[in-house]
């Protein structure tokens, strides 16, 4: 199978990569296009069988599978621009949110499908978001999900959680990241250790933390019952977190899915539907 990739910003080269080391895909069989080549040819330098297209046009006429990695507001012009090059026997995949299976079908005559990827995919961990389109063919997610079980855990989800569950999987690991980074600054800043320090002990607690639960040794109610004895220290610090978390991550959902209104209508002024 040829795969293109169209846009290798961040999700776009981490998706190259993930694809190639998790040994997939070989570099030879993965054409990439980007705006700015350059971006483009720092892949190229990690991976040199990889090949570069100046022009998109040639990338999906040399490819049977397509990802397309740009933004949201960069699809539609670019899907003008490639469909009639598109055939019935072509697959596109986009990685955004905001634009639905149904929007792409509308555009394009091919199979057609929305996979949001995960960092943690860099990993070969963590789970890949799927929807398919109606015209999907059978074949196209076999071979799609087979892809992806390379280097994550693909699962499959309906169009009306889209934006909670890219939240959680692909917006997640930045929201954590920054509270790790709060932790590690509270403790130097009112104790002896630090940030070094800190930051090696934190990472490998939340290394061995993802074990645990990988594992099934515990869940999270149960795992919190575990450390935290009642009386204990543990106790004293759960109660901060209860005070001062109070509503937090509502606000957050609450402002992940008004901007993503905002995207939704800018999308639909394109597409139209």
């Amino acid at each position: 199978m040829q795969i293109g990739v169209i846009g290798t910003g961040n999700m776009g080269s981490i998706l190259v990569e993930a694809m190639i080391e998790a040994n997939a895909v070989s570099p030879s069989c993965l054409s990439i296009h980007n705006r700015t080549r350059a971006k483009a040819e720092r892949l190229q330098h990690n991976y040199p069988e990889l090949q570069v297209f100046d022009h998109v046009e040639e990338l999906v006429q040399k490819s049977q599978c397509l990802f397309i990695c740009v933004k949201p507001h960069d699809i539609f012009p670019l899907l003008q621009r490639i469909k009639p090059h598109l055939t019935t026997s072509h697959c596109m995949i986009s990685i955004t949110s905001p634009v639905s299976v149904e929007q792409l079908e509308h555009q394009v005559d091919c199979s057609v499908a929305r996979i949001i990827p995960s960092i943690t995919n860099r990993a070969f961990s963590g789970v890949s978001l799927f929807t398919f389109g109606s015209t999907c063919t059978q074949e196209w997610k076999h071979q799609l999900l087979e892809l992806f079980r390379a280097f994550s855990k693909p699962y499959e989800i309906p169009q009306n959680i889209t934006r909670v569950a890219s939240d959680i999987v692909s917006c997640g690991p930045a929201f954590f990241s920054y509270l790790t980074r709060r932790f590690i600054e509270g403790a130097v800043q009112e104790t002896e250790i630090n940030e070094e320090t800190a930051t090696i002990l934190a990472s490998e607690m939340l290394v061995g933390l993802g074990e645990l639960l990988r594992q099934g040794h515990y869940t999270l109610p149960t795992l919190e019952d575990k450390v935290c004895v009642k009386g204990g220290i543990t106790g004293e610090g759960i109660k901060v977190l209860e005070t001062e978390l109070d509503g937090i991550f509502e606000k957050l959902f609450q402002a992940t899915h008004e901007k993503f209104g905002e995207d939704l209508e800018k999308v639909y002024e394109q597409f139209g539907i």
